[in-house]
């Protein structure tokens, strides 16, 4: 299976991932992890990630791309993917088709998770992960010892780029005019699987198990 996921910041993307990845047997590509192992390495690169991450801005589609390119054409990827945070925007929708083209291969599903921006403020406010492994938590549903990861042992902290609460909404802004066209896109191809994001984890999963 190879589909993309998106929705807004704070939809759920992130752990609804890991268990469709889980479920089907096949990775999960985050471009944000990818941004932000980029910005811990110090390299150039990373050092261009970082300057547009810390203002609240996107990545330049030309970086995001060419990070995708390069990670679709490792052998773990041959039997199908999942796709978080890629493509944003309609100019990456069509880099990813050309892409796949290339290979002899197409997307099977694109995947929204959809949920009101209320509750996407409320989620990446309190939202929290492990500095180390990079393991999702919540105020509401912290780890079970003092901030310390329940997997790895890591420190849990606030992400870097949740701090602002103006950048927060900026990015909200963005969603809503960059990528939210994608659904009237995937929809045309058939492919469109939307899913009501809200409700635990476990009653959001069995919707998307469902559709797909």
């Amino acid at each position: 299976m190879r589909l993309v996921v998106f929705g807004p910041q704070g939809a759920g993307k992130g752990t609804q991932s890991q268990r469709i990845s889980e479920k089907f047997e096949i990775p999960a590509i985050a471009t944000g992890d990818i941004f932000r192992w980029a910005i811990s390495s110090g390299t150039e690169f990373g050092g261009k990630v970082k300057s547009y991450v810390e203002s609240g801005q996107m990545v330049p589609d030309d970086l995001t791309i060419e990070i995708i390119r390069q990670r679709l054409s490792e052998d773990d990827v041959q039997n199908g993917f999942l796709l978080d945070g890629f493509p944003r925007n309609l100019f990456q929708a069509d880099a990813l088709d050309r892409i796949l083209a290339e290979q002899g291969y197409k997307l099977d599903a694109a995947l929204v998770l959809e949920v009101p921006q209320e509750v996407s403020e409320r989620r990446i406010l309190g939202r929290r992960m492990c500095s180390q492994c990079g393991r999702n938590y919540h105020i509401d549903n912290p780890p079970k010892s003092d901030w310390t990861c329940d997997v790895c042992g890591g420190d849990v902290v606030r992400r870097q780029d949740d701090k602002d609460d103006e950048k927060v909404r900026q990015r909200l802004r963005l969603y809503h005019e960059q990528t939210e066209p994608l659904k009237a896109r995937y929809a045309d191809k058939g492919i469109l699987r939307e899913v009501e994001g809200q409700g635990t984890p476990h009653d959001v999963f069995a919707r998307i198990t469902a559709v797909l």
